[in-house]
């Protein structure tokens, strides 16, 4: 049987690093179940310096090789690229902008629909065109004296309000507002880590959460599961991975059989209307009144040993070793 060489991207020196390195140690293991890869793990870091897992300074160049700082060392020909890096520069699309670059097969969705999710402002008004409902919202793109009136106001109309920096992953940069005198400080915040902000209506709600994916040519959204946080908090970035998290996690949630068909309907439009592929976690609001919130898209979900979208895939009877299989052997979709 011939071998594919699959270089494992990981780590990528951002807010997520440590995230993406327990995430490819989910990747590496499952590869290694299947003989017909052959895979090298590298970590890119802050500085754009790559390593392998054995400490070897190298580069992946534009002739799709590894190549090593010891030259001695043969180049490493790369067939196919995991990019294992949750936030800048994966789950932003630069480094697929990369992959494309130097026609470099590779896992997950393509740079353009990677980057339209990701940025929190695009994302809502792809999801207004589709027409899937989304949380009320605006967006600002500088702090001053309008804008800080505009959230000013937007808190005494809607009574509490969001901050989100538009351009962060895993609640990076996201900020609950319930006294107008906090306002000002809390946008600052938000603009440190991201040129535009979005300012949305705090909604009381259940977290949602679809795991959706190809297999076999197939698009599957499976039921939905559910996120259920500590003391009414949202999903912070410790909620979701420290170890001593309170966050409580269900791989199917208790709702209607009719509410959960219309959010695996919502989630099938969103993945397909954005042209997104192999795999993403797409999340929802349920409100009391059973209103159903498209609230954000991940394009490349957590693999950590609590992360959802793994033990949803495999509630819906796939394996993972067999979807990575099924993608990463149609290297030139």
């Amino acid at each position: 049987m011939l071998t594919t060489n699959v270089l494992l991207l990981c780590g990528g020196g951002g807010d997520e690093h440590a995230i993406s390195l327990l995430s490819a140690n989910y990747f590496e293991s499952s590869l290694a179940t299947l003989p017909h890869f052959n895979v090298l793990r590298v970590e890119l870091d802050a500085n754009g310096h790559y390593r392998t897992s054995a400490g070897e300074s190298c580069e992946l160049n534009n002739r799709r090789q590894i190549r090593f700082e010891n030259e001695q060392k043969a180049p490493w020909h790369v067939d196919y690229a995991i990019p294992c890096i949750h936030g800048f520069p994966g789950e932003t699309g630069d480094i697929q902008s990369y992959f494309e670059l130097i026609n470099l097969p590779y896992f997950g969705c393509k740079a353009e629909a990677s980057r339209n999710c990701f940025n929190k402002i695009t994302a809502k008004m792809w999801f207004s065109a589709l027409n899937i409902p989304n949380t009320p919202y605006l967006f600002l793109s500088e702090l001053s004296e309008l804008t800080v009136a505009q959230a000013t106001e937007a808190l005494k109309q809607w009574g509490s309000i969001f901050v989100k920096a538009a351009s962060q992953g895993s609640s990076v940069g996201c900020y609950r507002v319930d006294d107008i005198s906090d306002v000002e400080s809390t946008l600052a915040q938000a603009f440190h880590f991201s040129d535009y902000v979005v300012v949305e209506k705090t909604i009381n709600a259940r977290e949602l959460e679809v795991a959706v994916y190809e297999i076999n040519g197939d698009v599957i959204a499976t039921v939905p599961g559910e996120v259920i946080c500590s003391n009414n908090s949202f999903y912070t970035f410790d909620e979701k991975y420290a170890a001593n998290s309170q966050a409580q996690t269900h791989i199917v949630a208790d709702i209607p059989s009719d509410v959960s068909n219309l959010i695996r309907k919502y989630a099938i439009s969103a993945f397909k209307g954005m042209k997104l592929r192999h795999l993403s976690r797409i999340d929802f609001f349920l409100t009391d009144e059973g209103e159903i919130l498209l609230n954000e898209i991940n394009t490349f979900p957590g693999l950590t040993p609590i992360s959802m979208f793994p033990k949803m895939l495999q509630n819906h009877g796939h394996s993972f070793p067999d979807f990575l299989s099924s993608n990463i052997g149609v290297i030139n979709s």
